[in-house]
């Protein structure tokens, strides 16, 4: 996959990019509603014999347009967003960079730019999608806009048990710490990434050694508390527990939470690895214990509730 950065104003033109079918849109999580739009433009350009494409945006456009958001976690941060995409047999994935200008710009500009100025011959974009100043253009007006230079497909809206499949809804759900019913929505296991670092080892001295994960700044976690986890390092995959949280039993004054995960049967030294936790069910809530006996008792029936849900 072709990735292309682009300001405005870009400097392509249209003869430069080979044509595409292009699905557009913010595409947070890429759910199952985004993969609706998406897989739509794969099939149509392996129909029409030419490229598929995302246009997509960043950073999040309420960080441009909110002066009261400074910055905005994501549920799939743009390095796993790249990589979701790719898998999904996607071409080209141009990245708009969302700012000021790009938000003033008059609906007619932004389609003259982005989308016949990148030579897409067939937009496709959720039923939602709206462009230019204000989201004045929508899916009502992009066949004017258009000018007949390029086909529309509008996707219907796609919903789980009677309610829209949204990035909004599935962050509510992270808020308490249903990563089921998120992985649900999303189609695939929420997942976070980052390079094992030097913690404590504090687990280790209580018979639960631990990998501390590093977590990027940009990445929404799901509600503190432990987790039936599964881990991969490289090409294999293991299951885990993994503790979200500020660890108050043993520092009630800390309040950014960390990643520690409890790999089952591992016992290689992984320092500077990159891993990926996928969060597969909420065990509890994040407790402070009187004393370390009492936590290690309740470590001890989380790995039993954990290693009974994975049947291992």
């Amino acid at each position: 996959m072709k990735v292309i950065e682009l300001t405005y104003p870009h400097t392509l033109t249209g003869n430069q990019q080979p044509a595409s079918v292009s699905a557009i849109g913010f595409f947070d999580g890429i759910h199952k509603g985004h993969q609706k739009v998406i897989n739509t433009a794969v099939s149509i350009a392996e129909n029409e014999k030419i490229d598929s494409a995302v246009i997509t945006f960043h950073p999040h456009p309420s960080v441009v347009l909110n002066k009261k958001v400074q910055h905005v976690k994501y549920i799939t941060p743009l390095q796993q967003k790249k990589k979701i995409l790719k898998d999904l047999g996607v071409d080209i994935l141009y990245i708009i960079k969302f700012n000021k200008d790009l938000a003033a710009l008059a609906p007619q500009t932004f389609i003259d730019h982005f989308i016949k100025g990148l030579n897409v011959k067939h937009l496709v974009a959720g039923f939602d999608f709206s462009y230019g100043h204000k989201g004045e253009g929508n899916m009502d007006t992009i066949r004017a806009h258009a000018e007949n230079e390029f086909a529309v497909t509008k996707i219907t809206k796609v919903e789980m048990d009677e309610e829209k499949v949204s990035s909004t809804r599935i962050r509510k759900l992270l808020q308490t710490g249903d990563v089921e019913e998120a992985s649900n929505l999303l189609g695939r296991p929420l997942a976070a990434e980052g390079p094992v670092i030097k913690g404590d080892q504090r687990g280790r001295t209580i018979g639960y050694p631990t990998a501390n994960m590093k977590v990027d700044s940009d990445t929404i976690l799901p509600k503190n508390g432990v987790y039936a986890v599964k881990v991969t390092i490289g090409e294999s995959q293991y299951y885990g527990m993994a503790n979200l949280g500020v660890k108050p039993t043993f520092t009630p004054e800390e309040v950014k939470p960390s990643v520690e995960v409890n790999i089952f049967d591992f016992h290689k030294d992984i320092y500077d690895e990159t891993i990926l936790i996928e969060w597969y069910r909420f065990v509890r809530d994040e407790i402070k214990f009187s004393n370390v006996e009492a936590l290690v008792k309740q470590i001890a029936e989380d790995e039993k509730k954990i290693r009974n849900y994975f049947e291992i």
